[in-house]
């Protein structure tokens, strides 16, 4: 039987009685986001949505995303991104487990000098995939066309927050290519690596 998402007492402030909460809501709390999933949409929504609220909360304290994820939609993916640069909060990012594809580029874009992997975190970057294949000639170029310009973007994202020549990253984008923690400091993704 599946217990569900567990539930913690929180106290509100000015109420006598602690509530019962989801424990992410709770984690909310502390400035505490978390990417778990393939990014949609919806999830992109989510993250978007708890990092503008929590900027306009208080603009003083820093926010922590964490990502487990095996990447997803570029352009959901761009949009996070793109909010992690707006709001005024630092935005400290943190690998546990997998952040690959646009979960790597999520991972870059944290504050420099805050972006952290655990030990056995493991990072892979590639170029933008394209998931039309069943379109028609003229449809296939223009997705090809808009294709490109992502791919040019992502490359951008990973050049300047990674300090790596244009050159170099162009050329591992081009296959996937899989990295430890250690690897993705080495390369720049990350700034840290957590100790056991």
């Amino acid at each position: 039987m599946p217990i569900g998402v567990p539930r913690v007492p929180f106290q509100v402030p000015g109420d006598v009685n602690p509530s019962w909460i989801d424990i992410y809501n709770r984690l909310y709390r502390e400035r505490l986001l978390f990417l778990g999933h393939e990014i949609t949409i919806d999830i992109a929504n989510h993250l978007i949505s708890l990092m503008v609220y929590l900027s306009m909360e208080d603009d003083t304290k820093d926010l922590y995303l964490f990502i487990n994820s095996p990447g997803g939609g570029l352009i959901s993916g761009m949009a996070i991104y793109d909010t992690m640069q707006f709001v005024r909060p630092n935005v400290k990012t943190a690998c546990l487990g997998l952040a690959a594809s646009m979960g790597s580029v999520l991972l870059a874009g944290g504050e420099i000098t805050k972006r952290l992997a655990f030990p056995h975190a493991r990072v892979m970057i590639h170029q933008p995939a394209s998931y039309y294949y069943n379109a028609q000639a003229a449809e296939f170029l223009l997705e090809s066309e808009e294709l490109l310009k992502l791919r040019e973007t992502v490359t951008r994202i990973y050049v300047q927050r990674t300090g790596k020549p244009l050159w170099v990253v162009s050329e591992d984008i081009e296959r996937d290519v899989f990295m430890s923690a250690a690897e993705a400091q080495a390369h720049g993704i990350v700034d840290l690596v957590a100790v056991e």
